[in-house]
């Protein structure tokens, strides 16, 4: 059985919690557990390359890519290029909402226009510099199948604030 994430305090404020989000974040790792099997395996191969942004202005970007990516044979890749390309990576953006446990990602644009105008709820934990989501049992985009995505990140810190430190 899936263990969610933490609330990030009794009674923290929706308002509070969404300041915290602000910056950008670096993937650490990214899971996903198959909800028919209870297998648990790496999302997009052993160590992706990801990063999320959530500004002041209400908005989230998303970017996750294999760390072993193709690379196309020329500048315009070939047509079988261009699906190993797609399927190495995963992608959106829109705005949010925050609440004391969770925060909805409301998706504008998507690397896969299915995930276009949906809404994708991710209970977290923040701790720190860690950001931890687990996702609401949801289809895997990639499979197909019923799971839990379980992603961790840490925040980047401002080159001035990694001096200071």
């Amino acid at each position: 059985m899936t263990a969610f994430a933490e609330p990030i305090a009794t009674g923290a404020h929706a308002a509070e919690l969404r300041r915290k989000l602000f910056g950008s974040w670096t993937m650490l790792s990214w899971t996903v557990e198959d909800l028919a099997t209870g297998e648990t395996a790496p999302a997009l191969g052993e160590s992706p390359a990801g990063s999320i942004v959530y500004t002041p202005d209400g908005r989230v970007m998303v970017l996750v890519l294999r760390s072993d990516r193709p690379f196309p044979a020329e500048l315009v890749p070939t047509d079988a290029e261009k699906i190993a390309l797609y399927d190495s990576m995963f992608a959106y953006a829109g705005t949010y909402t925050v609440d004391p446990d969770k925060v909805s990602h409301h998706i504008d644009m998507s690397w896969n226009q299915a995930w276009t105008g949906t809404t994708q709820i991710r209970l977290l934990r923040l701790d720190g510099d860690r950001l931890t989501y687990t996702s609401v049992p949801a289809r895997n985009p990639m499979t197909g199948r019923d799971c839990v995505h379980h992603v961790v990140f840490r925040r980047v810190l401002q080159e001035m604030e990694a001096t200071e430190a």
